[in-house]
């Protein structure tokens, strides 16, 4: 169905065929839970270019690759010349010519759609600055096991930062699929009016519901899910954190947040890494400057019945896998 394609933003793909992917993978994380999985890309090679640090987008992929017989090879920032000596373009050409895939995680979007241009072999986004479709298949099939509902009727919000790749992918990907969704940010935070006019247009098709709101309260009211994402981004400044802190503090998902929904059913969804507890260097650094446990959600909701982050984490690699299996065969 999907054979051959590239995988670089939800966007690019039908409703039809992004159920697809969510519903290969549910049939392929049963496989592996009954132990009864075929290996259907013996032979194959993949390229996983990480210009950004991971752990459960590499783990992921590598995992999903292993399980159906396929080889990768990993290449860091400080791994291969792409960008520095090596054009996008001629990096794509050389790999195209050694390897049956190629996944890139980094930076500018621009970038993942070159390497596709150039390569003959499909190319898949494992993050950018625009979009994370990887992510979403992951926190699509996820919502739908957890509330055992379609995706028309689920309804979540997302809190906080907007503006970056979680913001953008699941607004645009609610909106293509039909799900409700409510973007709950600061108003300088939100998604720019490009992503949401691509928004609008997709639910004029999938009746999807999409609310952009700066109010928590009336954001949080009735939804499924709550999701959130970091305050602070990859690489960014340390100079930048008491603005950003002080501005989506009343944003961060709390308690109070959860029993705002008013569902006594609701979840809450995370992408990971995050900042809940003072257990990591980044975490003590906050809590020694600002005096927070925890930025954008407290540890009492990370840690409660409510929270489903880590089958959300463990379903990134069924979900790179459908990718892999229906890309390669």
């Amino acid at each position: 169905m999907l054979q051959g394609r590239d995988f670089l933003k939800e966007s690019d793909f039908s409703k039809a065929e992004f159920e697809y992917l969510i519903s290969l993978a549910a049939d392929l994380k049963s496989a592996k839970k009954s132990d009864n999985e075929s290996r259907s890309l013996a032979g194959k090679n993949i390229a996983l270019i990480f210009e950004k640090t991971s752990t459960r987008t590499r783990a992921a992929l590598e995992v999903a690759a292993f399980d159906q017989g396929a080889h990768v090879t990993y290449f860091d920032p400080t791994s291969s010349q792409i960008g520095h000596k090596e054009s996008i373009a001629d990096t794509a050409r050389v790999l195209a010519s050694m390897f049956d895939a190629i996944s890139y995680r980094g930076f500018d979007q621009k970038i993942v759609e070159t390497l596709a241009q150039y390569s003959s072999v499909p190319v898949i986004n494992a993050l950018t600055d625009q979009w994370h479709p990887t992510q979403m298949l992951a926190d699509f099939l996820t919502m739908r096991e957890s509330c055992q509902k379609d995706f028309s009727e689920i309804s979540f919000a997302y809190l906080g930062d907007a503006r970056n790749n979680m913001g953008n992918s699941l607004l645009v990907t609610a909106a293509l699929l039909g799900a409700s969704v409510n973007i709950v940010a600061p108003i300088g935070l939100q998604p720019n009016s490009e992503i949401q006019e691509l928004a609008k247009s997709l639910a004029k098709t999938s009746n999807s519901r999409i609310n952009i709101t700066d109010q928590v309260l009336n954001g949080v009211k009735g939804v499924d899910f709550i999701h959130t994402d970091v305050w602070v981004s990859m690489g960014e400044a340390k100079s930048a954190w008491k603005q950003r802190i002080d501005l989506l503090t009343p944003y961060r998902v709390d308690s109070k947040v959860l029993a705002a929904a008013e569902n006594p059913d609701v979840k809450f969804m995370h992408c990971l890494p995050a900042f809940h507890n003072d257990q990591t260097l980044l975490g003590k650094d906050i809590a020694e400057e600002f005096g927070l446990i925890g930025l954008e959600v407290t540890e009492e909701v990370f840690e409660s019945e409510a929270s489903i982050v880590f089958d959300q984490a463990e379903n990134r690699m069924h979900t790179i896998k459908a990718v892999l299996v229906s890309l390669l065969t």
